[in-house]
């Protein structure tokens, strides 16, 4: 089995994460959602905390449409949204899980300076 679990914090900003948490079979696709109501706010940062390490690990991030992934996670991650619009921001992360994807996700939102 897989286990995630979604956190969020950002500073004055926020961001809703579902589901909270969530545990499946090896190969599933699984779907998370991040959301906020900043309009400005159109860069979408997901991270990933594996267990018994304390470094978070950057996945890659939605700007507008256009999504960005690190390297390591071409294979098994996507990200889908559309943060141009002029109302609350909302996108998600997509994972087809393997058993060391177990992690916790985190989602943050930023103005793109």
């Amino acid at each position: 089995q897989c286990s995630v679990l979604l956190c969020c914090g950002c500073l004055g900003l926020d961001v809703r994460q579902s589901p909270s948490d969530l545990i499946s079979k090896p190969g599933v696709k699984v779907q998370m959602f991040c959301s906020h109501d900043r309009t400005n706010y159109r860069l979408m940062l997901w991270y990933q905390r594996s267990p018994g390490d304390t470094a978070m690990k950057h996945i890659g991030y939605l700007y507008y449409k256009e999504v960005t992934m690190e390297e390591p996670y071409k294979d098994h991650f996507s990200m889908s949204g559309d943060l141009g619009v002029n109302t609350a921001k909302s996108g998600s992360l997509i994972v087809t899980l393997t058993p060391e994807h177990s992690a916790v996700y985190y989602c943050a939102a930023s103005e793109a300076r």
